[in-house]
């Protein structure tokens, strides 16, 4: 079968992918989208460490081919969104409802793949830059069949961190006031969170100015090209900072944009080994700096959450999907993406 392998230095687009059969507790997902995300485009350029050689993609949909012992909430023939969380969902975490911070779905890289009789790890429990792949069942969620497939794969991934993020981590109230720093992928669906929540004011800051038009349909009420004219617009400053870049300058920036009590949520990924700087003064009047795992999401609840949204109108998918690429054009793809040209790029098989 088809897939995007990396081997630690090359990329490549492999039609000898071979994948195991689904074990006990595991769900067999023939993919037929996957979004682009800068995540796959970290491991690549080695901001993500990650052990090759890997097959690529961790935000997909697709149908289920097959189901191993135990499995009982989805079956042959569903459509699916697949999440990258793994978790095992008896642990402390998972039954306080936090399963992002599950330290069984951390770190700990499977290799139900093969090719010429070698093994290949799976990126992010998903692996979704292949025609099929194995998953755990916690990560196969059922969604309804008039979904696209493009559009679905967004939820697994994108939605789910921009969106959770103002829903879940920031508890974005009706009124507040927001500042997203990029109009990426992420950067949208945390705008368009903010509009869900019933944010007053949605302040778009993005360097390019061809977004503009992009996130205002989203929901973002000011677009601005440099986050030093945000003071025009909120003169005391933002109720919540949200950076999505991963530029540790721009996490001083969001802390320098926060009002009394505000909240700064990093979402932006940046090296391991970098470091951000900030006077700590800048901290009192209650302000805080929040990470964001996932958009603190719950997968099995909030997939569903959202994809009914989305068929009520008052969530956007289809509109974040710029353009889709057969899975050979993958360096199209990544071009695109490596050039701000697209909101999400979509592989499809």
């Amino acid at each position: 079968m088809r897939g995007v392998v990396f081997d630690g230095k090359n990329v490549e687009v492999v039609a000898d992918l071979e994948v195991r059969d689904p074990g006990p507790g595991e769900v067999l997902v023939g993919i037929r989208a996957a979004g682009l995300c800068h995540s796959d485009l970290s491991v690549i350029d080695g901001t993500i460490p990650f052990p090759p050689p890997v097959v690529l993609g961790h935000e997909g949909a697709g149908v289920v081919e097959g189901v191993g012992e135990g499995v009982v909430h989805v079956a042959v023939g569903d459509h699916v969104a697949l999440s990258t969380l793994a978790n095992c969902g008896a642990c402390p975490d998972c039954d306080a409802g936090r399963p992002t911070m599950c330290r069984k779905a951390i770190g700990r890289p499977g290799r139900p793949f093969s090719r010429q009789g070698k093994p290949l790890f799976q990126f992010a429990s998903n692996s979704s830059f292949a025609e099929r792949t194995i998953v755990k069942a916690v990560q196969a969620v059922k969604i309804p069949d008039d979904v696209p497939f493009p559009s679905a794969a967004l939820l697994g991934c994108g939605v789910l961190t921009g969106v959770g993020a103002v829903l879940n981590r920031a508890k974005v109230a009706r009124g507040d006031t927001v500042v997203v720093i990029g109009t990426g992928g992420i950067g949208l669906n945390v705008i368009q969170g903010a509009r869900i929540a019933g944010a007053l004011t949605v302040v778009a800051v993005d360097t390019n100015p061809a977004k503009e038009e992009t996130a205002r349909l989203f929901g973002a009420t000011h677009f601005l090209g440099s986050a030093d004219l945000v003071r025009e617009v909120l003169p005391a400053g933002a109720d919540h900072v949200f950076e999505c870049v991963g530029h540790t300058g721009l996490v001083r920036t969001a802390i320098d944009l926060l009002d009394r009590h505000g909240q700064a949520v990093l979402l932006g990924m940046t090296a391991p080994t970098a470091e951000a700087s900030f006077p700590p003064a800048a901290m009192f009047l209650d302000k805080a700096i929040l990470g964001c795992r996932y958009g603190s999401s719950r997968p099995q609840k909030d997939i569903p959450l959202y994809a009914e949204l989305y068929r009520t109108g008052a969530l956007l998918l289809d509109e974040l999907v710029t353009a889709a690429y057969p899975v050979e054009e993958f360096a199209r793809a990544r071009e695109d993406a490596e050039a701000g040209k697209v909101a999400r790029g979509v592989l499809v098989f």
